[in-house]
């Protein structure tokens, strides 16, 4: 029985994330041609950089959702900030594990505070402290709004973790997809495990929608047994 929480949408997601995951395993480990300097250490990259464009497209619709909550007021653009907030916190934790695991043999530290690394560790950081925030504030509209206020005040971080390897040196690789850097019979790797976790973030954007959407309805009735009582 299909739950009234539960789309068609969301089995269709789920029926392509299925193959989805192991076409961009097969194309990432056997398809893509290892790199001639770091050898298979560089297959890490099709994820790090998947994972780090999942993560700022979810950060840019909590930014829409909050500045749509700051208008109009009304608890569903709170519920997709939400979502959107936690799954870009989720990717870009990935982003921030795969990053030290590829530098430690490419560059021989785990991390350097160069401007990418810096920015999009403070973008992360940033985030959680979204999530902190709505733990801290009992009256759901204060929250809300709050929230919504710091949600679009963060996003400020996002286009200096994007163009930060264009405005500075640094020791992360620049835009190779912008610069030719990447070898074209790498690009299939990339653009499938790009749109394979484009999805991904997509499903859990609208499974943790769906789950605030319940609990607003159950904390209403919690609200409302205790005025009746």
């Amino acid at each position: 029985m299909t739950h009234k929480y539960r789309s068609r949408l969301d089995t269709a997601l789920e029926i392509i994330l299925v193959p989805g995951m192991g076409l961009a395993l097969y194309m990432a480990f056997i398809v893509a041609p290892r790199e001639a300097s770091m050898g298979d250490l560089q297959r890490i990259f099709y994820f790090h950089v998947a994972a780090a464009i999942a993560g700022m497209t979810a950060f840019a619709v909590n930014f829409a959702a909050s500045l749509m909550y700051v208008i109009r007021k009304n608890r569903w653009w709170d519920h997709a900030a939400l979502a959107a907030a936690e799954a870009g916190v989720v990717f870009m934790v990935m982003v921030l594990i795969t990053g030290p695991i590829w530098a430690k043999p490419a560059w021989f530290i785990w991390w350097t505070w160069s401007p990418r690394l810096t920015s999009s560790l403070v973008l992360c950081l940033l985030y959680v402290a979204y999530l902190l925030i709505r733990n801290y504030i009992g009256d759901p509209d204060r929250k809300a709004l709050v929230s919504a206020v710091f949600g679009i005040i963060a996003f400020v971080d996002a286009p200096l973790v994007w163009f930060s390897i264009r405005w500075w040196r640094d020791h992360h690789p620049g835009p190779m997809l912008e610069t030719g850097g990447l070898d074209p019979s790498m690009r299939p790797a990339l653009y499938i495990c790009m749109a394979v976790f484009q999805v991904l973030m997509f499903y859990l954007l609208r499974r943790r929608f769906r789950l605030e959407g319940m609990r607003d309805q159950v904390e209403s009735l919690y609200r409302q047994a205790d005025l009746a009582s």
